[in-house]
């Protein structure tokens, strides 16, 4: 199960297992950011590469028109995945 939502904060909030069976429900709700915002992985227990995609893609999208995602409250697991594919040196990392 995946649930992402954007708080009133403009946070966006991850929770569950963010596979290729749920990037059209994340890539639904990461369009609708259109300036800098925190992610918060607290809740999130799993990451595929096609979740990684969804927010390289997004990333990108945001740095060309001046802002970025700033991820927070990863997991050890997922921490290394990013530390392991060299997206720790594309995304602020929060620890």
């Amino acid at each position: 199960m995946f649930d992402a939502r954007i708080l009133e904060t403009g946070e966006v909030v991850l929770s569950g297992r963010l596979d290729a069976s749920q990037t059209e429900r994340a890539n639904e709700v990461f369009s609708r950011i259109s300036t800098s915002a925190r992610v918060n992985f607290k809740d999130l227990e799993y990451i595929s590469s096609a979740g990684l995609g969804i927010l390289l893609m997004n990333q990108q999208r945001l740095k060309n028109a001046g802002f970025a995602l700033k991820l927070t409250n990863l997991n050890k697991h997922i921490q290394d995945i990013f530390l392991y594919t060299g997206f720790d040196k594309i995304f602020e990392i929060e620890k």
